[in-house]
């Protein structure tokens, strides 16, 4: 029988700075951390995972937003209350 060994996707760390100057001390502790594969910085605008098609989709619900045709809730709880009355 053969095995399959699948090897895992690295699973990648997203975290947001409020300061700048703390990047380069954060980056120099990241590397001596074992397993750490790479370490980049980017900025927000680097993001490339936003296609032309979902800036489309959020584009359009920022619009009905502001038309007031969309569902707003406030709390978890309405949320839910909305969802059971479905």
């Amino acid at each position: 029988m053969i095995a399959n060994t699948l090897t895992p996707s690295p699973t990648q760390m997203i975290v947001t700075l409020e300061d700048n100057a703390m990047v380069a001390d954060i980056r120099k502790a990241l590397k001596m951390i074992r397993g750490i594969a790479s370490v980049r910085t980017a900025t927000a605008k680097d993001d490339r995972s936003i296609t032309p098609s979902l800036r489309r989709s959020m584009k359009k619900a920022r619009e009905e937003y502001a038309k007031g045709e969309t569902i707003s809730c406030r709390t978890p709880e309405e949320m839910q209350k909305y969802f059971d009355s479905l």
